[in-house]
């Protein structure tokens, strides 16, 4: 039996990348991406909702994250979800969802292109990681 955990997004940075190394000292870049969706409501008026994401990247993958997005940014992610609970510094169990990516590719035009012409998709994916890198 085949089973199947993807997730695709388009979208623009919230802020900027935060890159952390794990215990382990692997390197994990976290950052949030707004997705946008516009209807037209009973009235007929044009509406627009926004759905956040938390992504998350390890490894090489992490680096160029860290390096080449920025708040705004406009990219592409592949990957899987993951839901992960905690307790907060209050006591409190805490949910969250993420996508833990596998592919990014970058939507933006290059910084310094003055020419309008020249898109900017860089590609970049994960290593893949066997289960004993996991930092969970």
């Amino acid at each position: 039996m085949a089973y199947l955990n993807e997730m695709t997004i388009i979208g623009n940075l919230g802020g900027d990348p935060e890159m952390r190394y794990t215990t382990q000292g692997l390197p994990m870049t976290t950052f949030s991406v707004a997705v946008n969706f516009s209807y037209n409501d009973a009235s007929g008026e044009r509406q627009t909702e926004t759905e956040w994401f938390r992504v998350v990247a390890f490894r090489q993958l992490a680096e160029l994250c860290n390096n080449f997005l920025a708040k705004g940014r406009r990219a592409f992610v592949k990957g899987r979800l993951r839901g992960r609970s905690w307790q907060g510094a209050d006591g409190q169990p805490r949910i969250t969802n993420e996508i833990l990516a596998d592919r990014v590719i970058f939507l933006d035009r290059a910084t310094g292109d003055t020419t309008g012409t020249v898109p900017f998709a860089k590609e970049a994916e994960n290593d893949l990681l066997e289960a004993d890198d996991l930092p969970f």
